[in-house]
């Protein structure tokens, strides 16, 4: 039984449960308000959300929120240019060859939880499916190499976004897709659910823009199965809003998959973002590395990374890092990488550092004529390049500079 059951509920759970019953939805979505009227918001004593209370953090972000919210412009420019864009829950251009577009009334299962240390139900489907989840079916046909990105964004609202995305890439295809996360209406809760499904042999290049404002709430979360032989490389960057929780579920299921997920992760002010990861090895075989580069000049930042290597696995190589840098006495980071190993001939590895910027460094670019403010600003840099230059496309990394050149001027 849920610690939550009885509870007097929030303003920040009462709003959320009124902007539920005012979708009018259809059964799925009222089961999902059942829960979500039972269960509320988690707090620090579910395990899973125990540096991300969100029972008060969503009360805090509700009393700093404007009182007025309208939507943002819906014209944004693609991320990676020629890009297909895919606006989710509404009706698209399917005209491309090899990519299937449809909208229907899927919505994710919530009943289960990806996070073993969530409740009995998964807290961000169950929000996203309660709040009225727009949804869409998206399928690259087998041995198709899909040469433009594919962009997918929700639809802005006012209260916020609720989208949903079924991604199936066929056997032997190739595809990029861009997870786009803008900024939206101030003060709103947006929720993303993501479903992919690698099948053998296929390769996936996935790019999370996280991108909301300072008085936004963003909890996202993407859930990927990967066939034998198959490759993913998943780059998460995350440079806004006020309350952020962002998943990332990996399985293995067919043997000589292989799991690249980067991570950049910028934070300033008084930002609370949680980056919540599991890597599960179901077969032998397989391999995983996951790198997080964290910049912290303010704020709250969580990492919890979960390596999970089940009986008969055998083989398995993977490993985790995360690296922060603390450049403010106003922000800290909690890192919690773990190991889960059922089987005895494997080479797994997980490890987390945290320090500021190495003064003899510094020292060294300033005593070639460089000002101190622009010495930081290369040596923090050089220390993000790193994970974004292991994308294999040129013009793909430029663009992810520029985005973090950006922030950092900014900051």
């Amino acid at each position: 039984m849920s610690l939550q059951t009885g509870k007097t509920r929030t303003p920040s759970e009462l709003r959320l449960i009124e902007q539920a019953q005012a979708q009018n939805g259809n059964a799925a979505q009222r089961q999902a308000l059942a829960a979500l009227e039972l269960e509320g918001l988690p707090n620090r004593r579910v395990e899973a959300w125990h540096y991300t209370d969100l029972r008060v953090l969503m009360d805090r972000a509700l009393k700093a929120a404007p009182e007025s919210a309208e939507a943002a412009d819906a014209l944004l420019s693609p991320l990676l240019p020629h890009s297909v864009v895919v606006n989710l829950g509404a009706e698209n251009d399917s005209s491309h060859e090899g990519l299937t577009v449809t909208t229907s009334a899927i919505a994710p299962d919530w009943s289960r939880t990806f996070n073993h240390l969530d409740r009995d139900h998964d807290t961000i489907r169950v929000l996203n499916v309660a709040l009225g989840s727009a949804g869409s079916e998206i399928t690259v046909d087998a041995g198709v190499n899909f040469a433009q990105p594919v962009e997918l964004r929700a639809i802005p609202r006012a209260a916020g976004s609720q989208a949903f995305a079924r991604v199936n890439v066929g056997q032997g295809a190739r595809a990029v897709f861009v997870e786009r996360v803008p900024a939206a209406a101030a003060g709103s809760l947006s929720t993303a659910v993501s479903e992919l499904v690698i099948q053998d042999d296929a390769e996936v290049l996935w790019i999370i823009d996280q991108e909301k404002a300072a008085s936004e709430s963003y909890l996202g979360q993407i859930s990927i199965s990967l066939g034998a032989n198959s490759k993913l490389m998943l780059f998460l960057l995350s440079a806004g809003g006020g309350l952020v929780r962002q998943e990332v579920h990996c399985e293995t299921v067919g043997e000589g998959a292989d799991i690249q997920i980067r991570g950049v992760n910028l934070l300033a002010g008084s930002q609370h973002v949680d980056i919540t990861t599991s890597l599960t090895h179901s077969v032998a075989h397989t391999t995983a590395t996951e790198i997080l580069r964290n910049v912290v000049m303010g704020g709250h930042g969580v990492f919890q990374g979960m390596i999970k290597v089940a009986k008969g696995a055998q083989k398995t190589d993977a490993k985790l890092a995360c690296n922060s840098l603390l450049l403010s006495d106003e922000g800290d980071f909690s890192a919690k990488p773990e190991l889960e190993i059922f089987a005895d001939d494997v080479q797994c590895g997980h490890g987390a550092t945290a320090g500021e910027i190495d003064a003899d460094h510094l020292f060294y670019l300033m005593s070639r004529g460089i000002p101190e403010k622009e010495a930081r600003a290369l040596l923090v840099k050089a220390f993000v390049a790193e994970v974004v230059e292991d994308i294999d496309n040129e013009a793909i990394v430029e663009v992810l500079e520029e985005r973090i050149d950006s922030w950092l001027s900014a900051n």
